[in-house]
């Protein structure tokens, strides 16, 4: 690797697309999901920061870092310092799997889209060890929930990837998006592992109707009860960055990525775009699901994944075996 390419492809994992694009995108995200959450109940939400309050999220999460660091009596130092830490390295790792602006992401390889469920998975254990680190009762019942709903959506939510892996005869998001290049996954039976796709993302955020984890009526805050300052900040960070990821994953694997009518020399931008808008359609989906739908309880939550989700899932996978 000549020093040039090695300065480009640094510049690319820090700056585009990498951490600071992802970074920006994340609370852009954000805003788009209280802006409209708050619009379907009639509220007007973000508003007075920036145009528009489109620099809210930002504003929320430099108050956060500016906040005094609180480290409770009796917790275990390590997992209570490491797993903030860890969270957001997971997050960011797992954004930079997302074809942006090309039809690969900065991180590509034959099996990454296996891997992306896998990082879910250790997403959600790393919640579980926050929340038993502080041996608060909330947050060890919040911790408890979700790995609960862990139990419940995640075996559903692989079949679905497992459905379009089959389907496009690759392991990887690149030889995904390829097969995509004439019809979308989601014009296609595989629309079946869209929906539980995008429920299962939902409960994996741990937004209604899946947010027991973080009940405020119930568990006060959940398992991040007592993390405070720049560990609730990288917790929040990491949510978002989540969320960038989950709504990305379901636009590669059933939307076609970033692919679309391009002009030349424009390409890129053009990728960009389209993996944007294809991205914020799916969060669109996620929040009115929140809008519409009152929480669960645990029962029901894990009722629902193996009585709806799980059958629809193998349903998929079925009928995309047959189509071979």
């Amino acid at each position: 690797m000549s020093f040039e390419q090695y300065v480009v492809e640094t510049l690319e994992a820090i700056v585009f697309p990498g951490f600071i694009f992802i970074f920006f995108l994340a609370l852009f995200y954000e805003w788009f999901d209280r802006k409209l959450y708050a619009r379907l109940q009639n509220r007007v939400g973000p508003y007075y920061t920036g145009f528009h309050g489109l620099l809210q999220p930002l504003a929320d999460f430099i108050k956060l870092l500016s906040k005094e660091d609180i480290v409770p009596d009796g917790v275990d130092q390590l997992l209570f310092t490491m797993t903030p830490l860890f969270t957001l390295a997971l997050s960011v790792f797992a954004a930079f799997l997302l074809p942006i602006s090309s039809t690969q992401g900065l991180v590509s390889f034959d099996g990454d889209a296996i891997v992306s469920v896998i990082i879910l998975t250790f997403l959600c254990i790393t919640v579980f060890y926050a929340g038993i680190s502080t041996y608060n009762r909330y947050a060890i019942i919040g911790a408890e929930r979700s790995f609960l709903q862990l139990i419940g959506y995640e075996i559903p939510l692989m079949l679905s990837v497992v459905g379009v892996v089959l389907g496009a005869g690759s392991l990887s998001l690149s030889g995904i998006v390829a097969s995509q290049a004439g019809w979308w996954h989601i014009a296609s039976p595989q629309i079946l592992g869209f929906i539980v796709f995008v429920f299962a993302a939902q409960a994996e955020l741990e937004r209604i109707p899946f947010d027991l984890p973080e009940a405020e009526q119930e568990v006060i805050a959940g398992w991040n009860i007592d993390y405070t300052g720049r560990r609730l900040a990288m917790f929040r960070l990491a949510r978002n960055i989540e969320l960038v990821f989950l709504c990305g994953l379901a636009a590669t694997l059933f939307l076609g990525g970033p692919l679309g009518p391009t002009v030349e020399g424009y390409t890129q931008i053009f990728y960009v775009v389209y993996f944007v808008v294809k991205s914020l359609f799916v969060l669109a989906i996620l929040t009115v699901v929140r809008a519409l739908f009152a929480r669960l309880r645990i029962d029901q939550v894990v009722g629902f994944s193996w009585r709806y989700l799980l059958p629809l899932a193998i349903f998929q996978f079925i009928v995309v075996r047959l189509m071979l």
